[in-house]
């Protein structure tokens, strides 16, 4: 991440590792960042993922802790200078804005003295001069210098913020660290931070590390942002470029739990836990909740690379794979003597753990589409690849990991004839896979995950004796056994009724979620799409109209037809 001028702040394979508990732990691994004059760096990450421990590394505050690599401020290497020293910078040329107020201030200590402790310390300036500092930086952080003898306990969460603000700003930093300034604080406090950080910078021009979960906060205060896992970046770059299109799956799942970015969607945290403290992770840490892991990710621990221009990302499939992509794909029917084009020269593509939404109108083309992507039907022109192959002969669906599809109608899909057990293992039975034995216990693992029972009287069963519903999971489940890395659902709660709707699709966005598959939901219903898909085409007579991620689409439709089909199903 070298900067081409000179760098204010510059880490050079930072790792931090306490020694306190056993066995150690390594909370910053290998980071490396850089920092000019005036610019805003946002770092992202859940929680214990080592945003804060950086930050205290560079304000030399690790007790505890071992530190290997560099911190150069202005040239200057932080690490190992001795505390007497480094006090000579800390608040006076940096200076950080904690969190959690009531631990960091003194409770017997007015506010007053305590924002003007730094002055005192640095500049050894008499009382009067600096009680008319701390009453004018007050009023820069927009609180009434009349608190400054209150005590912190009677100030409230938001008063307090201001008051840790102040006492950073008070001796004019050249870099400001703010770590998660907008904690328990409700959306008016949240806003006056945000308005009172964007204000004072541009004022003051302190360069400025904003440490935060909010990822909604960062962009909007942020022009270069960074993603931290478990101590380790894995991403970097332009913040509007990393969230508008981010290329790591773990920067994905952070932006798909912020319900700031998609107002309509179901929120879904990252499935799994992150690592415990000394997990011996030889491989990728993220390897064991990511949707497009394979055994290499295991073994080695991906580097820090540049993927594009301003962008790195630390993974061995360089960011999000590909799994399907369709290009110019045509498809006719002979209707009588008039030639039906049912779709035109269309190119699609899903990403891996992606929900994509095909919506438009009933006879548009979108089932069409669907059945030319797995090969039911052969497209007249054009091309699927998946994970990078052509799709030839079936061979995609005849495969663990492949892609598999769900039919509209549950009635037709399942077989009367055969029991429930056969229904579900058939794909298994096709490809000759393993023994009986395995193939059976795959078909209850199958049954289970969509909550059917694995009893001997419901797998005999046969599937004329199910109810709509309970025949929809089973073709859910049989879709499932094969593991697939991609699923197609074609219309799949179009004959259902609403409340097997809503269980139908919470139940697959559940597992979507849970098992990471990538995920084509094709649909009519354009308020169920909403409700779960990352990125939305839209079809119209054959055509792919308009395309985009789910808020964009939803929120600022562009192309005519799209808003009539919005207006038709929303007003």
């Amino acid at each position: 991440m070298a900067a081409k001028s000179k760098s204010l702040l510059e880490i050079d394979e930072l790792t931090i590792t306490y020694n306190s508990v056993s066995p150690p732990v390594k909370a910053v691994n290998n980071v490396s960042l850089s920092l000019r004059n005036g610019e805003n760096l946002g770092i992202i990450g859940e929680s214990g993922c080592g945003k804060s421990t950086l930050a205290l590394g560079v304000m030399g505050l690790i007790k505890d802790g071992s530190i290997e690599g560099n911190i150069l401020y202005n040239d200057l290497n932080l690490v190992g200078l001795p505390d007497d020293k480094m006090r000579h910078y800390r608040w006076k040329k940096m200076a950080m804005m904690f969190q959690n107020s009531l631990d960091i201030l003194n409770p017997v200590l007015t506010v007053g003295e305590q924002i003007g402790e730094p002055l005192r310390f640095h500049y050894q300036l008499p009382p009067q001069e600096i009680d008319e500092r701390v009453v004018q930086t007050l009023e820069m952080v927009g609180l009434d210098p009349d608190w400054r003898t209150a005590y912190p306990h009677q100030l409230s969460g938001g008063m307090r913020q201001r008051v840790l603000l102040a006492m950073a700003l008070i001796c004019e930093p050249e870099l400001l660290i703010v770590d998660e300034p907008t904690t328990a604080l409700d959306a008016a406090s949240k806003n006056d931070i945000f308005q009172l950080l964007q204000n004072l910078q541009k004022q003051l021009g302190f360069a400025m590390i904003l440490i935060s979960h909010d990822v909604a906060f960062v962009s909007q205060l942020t022009s270069l942002v960074m993603t931290m896992y478990s101590g380790q970046v894995v991403e970097y770059g332009r913040t509007s470029d990393v969230l508008k299109n981010p290329m790591h799956c773990y920067t994905r799942g952070l932006l798909n739990s912020s319900p700031q970015f998609f107002k309509f969607k179901d929120l879904w945290g990252i499935s799994g836990e992150p690592p415990g403290e000394g997990s011996p992770l030889k491989g990728c840490p993220f390897a064991p909740r990511c949707c497009q892991s394979s055994e290499s990710c295991g073994k080695s621990r991906p580097e820090l690379r540049y993927v594009a221009l301003e962008r790195q990302v630390a993974c061995h499939k360089g960011g999000i794979e590909t799994f399907l992509k369709a290009e110019g794909i045509k498809k006719k029917y002979m209707v009588g003597q008039k030639v039906i084009e049912a779709v035109k020269g269309t190119d699609l593509e899903i990403r891996s753990g992606e929900v994509v939404a095909l919506v438009g109108e009933s006879g548009s083309g979108k089932s069409t589409l669907a059945h030319t992507l797995v090969g039911v039907l052969p497209a007249d022109e054009g091309s699927v690849f998946f994970r990078g192959k052509k799709v030839e002969n079936h061979w995609a669906t005849k495969m663990i990991g492949g892609m598999q599809i769900i039919f509209q109608d549950p009635f037709s899909a399942t077989s009367h004839r055969m029991q429930v057990l056969d229904v579900v293992k058939e794909p298994l039975d096709i490809m000759k896979w393993e023994d009986t034995e395995t193939r059976n216990e795959a078909a209850y693992r199958a049954l289970q995950a969509v909550h059917l029972p694995v009893t001997p009287d419901f797998l005999q069963r046969y599937c004329y004796s199910l109810s709509g519903g309970q025949r929809q999971r089973v073709a859910i489940a049989r879709a499932l056994v094969t593991k697939p890395n991609l699923v197609i659902a074609d219309e799949i709660t179009s004959m259902l009724d609403p409340s097997n709707q809503a269980n139908i699709l919470r139940e697959l966005k559940g597992l979507q979620n849970k098992f990471g598959f990538a995920m084509l939901y094709i649909t009519h219903e354009l308020h169920l799409a909403r409700k779960v898909s990352d990125k939305v085409y839209v079809m119209h007579e054959g055509e792919i109209v308009e395309k985009g991620s789910s808020s964009d689409i939803f929120e600022k439709p562009e192309h005519l037809f799209t808003k009539q089909l919005f207006k038709e199903a929303f007003n």
